[in-house]
């Protein structure tokens, strides 16, 4: 690290090169990097000692990064500066080296324990980001009781989702069942995130009342409000189970909103004078992934995403609805649709859910979005990708059991097909000039005994080149965020990379190997031959993504906790908390060398 009485080093910047790097394809001995489905070895307490380590050293808030040098002592190497040393391994995914053991040296002194690590940078930091620093080792206290909570519920958990859906994941068919995979989706880590377990303030009953890996169902409150206080999007009639203020109770012109039961304790009269809440809560849900979604019980088609006054993935990261994304998301879907309707061969293998119907008070504490899911999938397994590498109930992989039902047991050929259609998807939209922001939880496989389709839905933060979008370039225009719109690729190639990249792709390939299922060498090569395939299809359009992204010594890596939770928005300079980057080693460079 820098000398004590200066900050935590910043992440670097995006494709720089550190003084120490790692040969790509390389990982710690018995673990890769993305092995976000099985706990590494060693107590809760350690395994996530482990992530916040190789999280900080990756985003360079321990300055080890920077100026850290590689030696080797009788246990194996550590990164050491002035003041620290970690013990560290390679690692070739999203950083050049991981921590190997759950332990900081700080002048010569042996801290084990994360609260006692996270204490001794937060004294070293600068005034002005103590406060996220305790932010921090506070949501790092709350993931490990969530956690040690997960440990204690999951066989419970697992039965109760094999009673209710059958012991074959590969079985889970239509709309109800898919909330199983959300479920068993929820045990696993983030692949970037070291906390991601947690959910700021929400207590353990909170938890599994409301939590999707409880797979629980509740009912929704609701709130009658004047319709002059409301902004109404959407064509077509609501669904016949959405009541009317008479039905709940109160009396009076009102439209009817549904709240989140853990924000019916919000001040809505200061949002929406004359606003009431109704008495009795109505509608029973059960969660999803995200868990501020839910699915209507007696019609799984349906899903309402709610304000929840808490936060994932960072601090900043706060699971309101501001309805600027509302605005976003219904422009997105349409966006999507224009360019499947430019390029045929996506008709009907690339999917969108409707998100068109939407309500708000000018408020993030007061919205809903209605979003209905295409029909046609009740004889269809629709799992996110954030499920894949989910612990079956029958201790197996959701994977293994997708695998033996639609590829003859191979799972290197359902890895294969999943990559043509995403790459070949992803890289058609980057030709029109965009890129989404379609993570694993918004990405999900719908497979059936015709093919695997794509489902996407919340695509409310693309990037988009509207020096390249052409015709579409009016339904652009109605985005409401400005980061949105660009003149150039960079914001395109970061995200692409990312997203689809990193998170949707090469997550996968390092979870299957550290799970034996397939050879990472194998997995990697594929990916970058199909790129390269998909790149070449594009013409020069494509030049931007073989050079920042193919060719590139060093990749775009999500800087999350540095501008989620550790740093203001002043300090980091980050414009969008979740498009902050540093950067990596690039995996997909041929090992020889070759280009």
């Amino acid at each position: 690290m820098t000398p004590a009485d200066r900050t935590p080093a910043r992440p670097a910047p995006a494709h720089s090169t550190p003084a120490h790097t790692a040969p790509a394809h390389t990982a710690p001995a018995g673990r890769t990097p993305a092995d976000t489905s099985t706990p590494l070895g060693g107590t809760s307490a350690d395994r996530l000692t482990l992530r916040v380590l190789s999280a900080l050293l990756r985003e360079d808030v321990l300055g080890l990064r920077s100026d850290g040098v590689l030696e080797q002592r009788a246990d194996g190497p550590w990164l050491r500066n002035a003041t620290l040393a970690l013990p560290v391994a390679p690692e070739g995914f999203q950083g050049d080296h991981a921590a190997r053991l759950p332990e900081l040296e700080a002048d010569g002194v042996r801290l084990t324990e994360l609260p006692a690590i996270l204490a001794h940078l937060a004294d070293r930091a600068d005034p002005l980001d103590r406060p996220g620093h305790l932010a921090f080792a506070e949501e790092c206290r709350q993931t490990l009781a969530t956690m040690r909570l997960h440990d204690r519920v999951h066989p419970g958990v697992h039965a109760a989702l094999a009673e209710r859906y059958g012991k074959d994941t590969a079985d889970w068919t239509g709309p109800r069942a898919s909330l199983g995979f959300e479920a068993l989706a929820a045990f696993l880590d983030h692949p970037v995130y070291p906390t991601a377990r947690g959910r700021s303030g929400l207590t353990e009953s909170q938890l599994r009342s409301y939590a999707p890996e409880f797979h629980p169902s509740f009912e929704l409150r609701w709130l009658a409000v004047p319709a002059e206080r409301l902004t109404v999007r959407g064509d077509g009639p609501l669904p016949a189970w959405w009541p009317s203020a008479e039905q709940l109770g109160v009396p009076g012109k009102f439209l009817t909103v549904p709240v989140h039961p853990l924000t019916a304790g919000e001040d809505f009269e200061r949002i929406a004078p004359g606003a009431v809440l109704a008495p009795d809560p109505y509608l029973t849900v059960l969660p999803t992934l995200s868990m501020r979604t839910v699915a209507v019980a007696q019609d799984p088609t349906c899903h309402l995403k709610l304000p929840l006054a808490t936060a994932t993935l960072g601090l900043r990261n706060r699971r309101t609805i501001k309805p600027v994304t509302l605005v976003n998301g219904a422009v997105g879907q349409r966006l999507v649709e224009a360019v499947i309707a430019r390029e045929p061969r996506f008709a009907g293998r690339v999917l969108h859910v409707d998100e068109q119907c939407y309500a708000h008070a000018d408020d993030e504490l007061l919205a809903v979005l209605l979003r209905r899911y295409p029909g046609g999938l009740d004889d269809a397994v629709t799992v996110p990708l954030a499920a894949l590498l989910a612990e079956a109930p029958d201790g197996r992989l959701v994977v293994d059991h997708l695998a033996d039902r639609f590829h003859g047991g191979s799972v290197p050929a359902l890895y294969e097909e999943l990559l043509r259609l995403l790459v070949d998807w992803q890289t058609a939209l980057f030709g029109h000039g965009i890129a989404l922001e379609s993570h694993q939880q918004n990405t999900s496989l719908v497979l059936d005994d015709t093919g695997l389709r794509l489902l996407y839905k919340d695509n409310d933060g693309p990037r988009i080149n509207t020096a390249r979008i052409g015709e579409l370039a009016p339904l652009a225009t109605e985005f409401r965020d400005p980061r949105i719109i660009g003149e150039q690729d960079r914001a395109l190639t970061d995200l692409f990379t990312t997203i689809t990249g990193h998170l949707c792709a090469a997550s996968l390939a390092f979870g299957l190997a550290a799970h034996d299922r397939v050879p990472l060498e194998l997995s990697l090569q594929l990916l970058r031959d199909l790129l390269g395939e998909a790149v070449d299809r594009l013409g020069p359009a494509g030049r931007p993504l073989r050079t920042e992204l193919l060719d590139a010594e060093r990749l775009p890596v999500k800087a999350m906790v540095s501008a989620g939770t550790l740093l203001s928005k002043e300090r980091s300079g980050a414009a969008d908390i979740n498009k902050h980057y540093t950067d990596g080693p690039n995996y997909l460079l041929p090992r020889d060398g070759s280009r």
